[in-house]
């Protein structure tokens, strides 16, 4: 167990998965953590399927996924988990929709989506599954919302997005489901919406102040916190190049707009592609890639008490692009790229709770 600066903070190092991936579809179940499918070391998607028992701490292989893929969404629904979209070994989108029944150690096939989808955001709430965005086979980013009823399995149409995009961060707070961000092509879209699951209605929040790709987003204390990221130039300017930002925006529920903090309240290093999440009072910052050749290992947490940032302990492997989950006390980097795919799986665990 690695640990440093942060005292509050420490790594627990679990042992590594079997096989190494990167964009791996991540659950956790009743003390299990499953990882499904992915890419390889042949840049393929997989169908492999892995579980770590973490009270024995050992690595268990499961049936395979019928449909090989990567960077799908997964819903736990008690003792099942949906697994949703994503892109197949022939990188088209995918419609399929399986889930694992974890007593009997199988899978079934579902309803599959309306249309193949990519990058679609998954949220439950009283055992529901909303379905929001994706990129179609035609790399055209869908507006559609759907919500999947399990006794009926089926699909039905909502009210769709305002903008469409692929690969938003949604967080869902009391009636509504936020939907931050995203990418249209190679775009970053700077849209936040919310979404009012009883009225289903659609509000337009003021947009990011900045356009980033692959920044890091989290929800903590009525605040919506946007970070890092790769800059993109504006529409207008063709001077300018792509490049790794530390900056800190955030929303405020309660008062409806964007802060954005200034230069003292920035992370400490510039990143993008990184895990985000929020233990404790502190927002977290982990690892990513940044203006060094080789992914980040350094680690950051923001605490909302005292307004700063600390350096909190470094990755035990330096890694980008992780698949993560935050599991009470822990938040979990899971494979990415380090020199390719990775195997590695750690958490960050608050000291109380290791």
């Amino acid at each position: 167990m690695a640990t440093g600066g942060g005292r509050a903070f420490a790594w627990q190092v679990f042992p590594p998965m079997p096989t190494c991936r990167v964009y791996g579809t991540v659950a956790y179940q009743d003390g299990h953590l499953l990882v499904l499918g992915g890419c390889g070391r042949a840049g393929l998607p997989l169908d492999t399927a892995e579980t770590l028992d973490m009270a024995s701490h050992t690595w268990l292989a499961l049936a395979p996924l019928p449909t090989a893929r990567a960077g799908a969404a997964a819903v736990v629904l008690g003792k099942q988990v949906l697994v949703v979209g994503g892109v197949d070994e022939g990188q088209s989108p995918v419609a399929a929709v399986e889930a694992f029944l974890a007593d009997e150690g199988r899978w079934e096939r579902r309803a599959t989506l309306p249309q193949a989808a990519m990058g679609v955001a998954t949220v439950e709430r009283d055992g529901m599954v909303y379905a929001l965005g994706g990129m179609g086979p035609d790399t055209t980013p869908q507006a559609q919302v759907r919500v999947y009823e399990p006794r009926r399995d089926c699909w039905l149409s909502l009210p769709s997005m305002p903008t469409p995009c692929y690969g938003a961060s949604t967080f869902l707070n009391g009636n509504k489901i936020y939907v931050l961000g995203g990418r249209q092509g190679k775009l970053p879209v700077t849209a936040f919406e919310a979404f009012d699951l009883e009225a289903r209605t659609w509000t337009r929040h003021p947009s990011l102040p900045s356009r980033r790709a692959f920044a890091g987003c989290v929800m903590a204390e009525g605040s919506v916190f946007s970070l890092g990221g790769l800059q993109q130039p504006g529409p207008h300017n063709f001077y300018s190049r792509p490049h790794f930002v530390n900056t800190v925006e955030m929303f405020n529920l309660e008062h409806g707009s964007w802060t954005k903090l200034p230069r003292s309240l920035r992370m400490r290093d510039k990143r993008a592609d990184f895990v985000v999440g929020s233990l404790g009072d502190h927002i977290v910052a982990i690892g990513g890639l940044g203006n060094q050749p080789c992914p980040l290992g350094s680690v950051e947490g923001f605490s909302l008490a005292r307004r700063r940032w600390e350096a909190l302990p470094a990755m035990p492997t330096a890694r980008c692009s992780c698949s993560s989950l935050q599991a009470g006390p822990r938040l979990f980097a899971i494979g990415g790229v380090a020199q390719g795919p990775s195997q590695a799986v750690e958490a960050l665990c608050l000291r109380d709770g290791v």
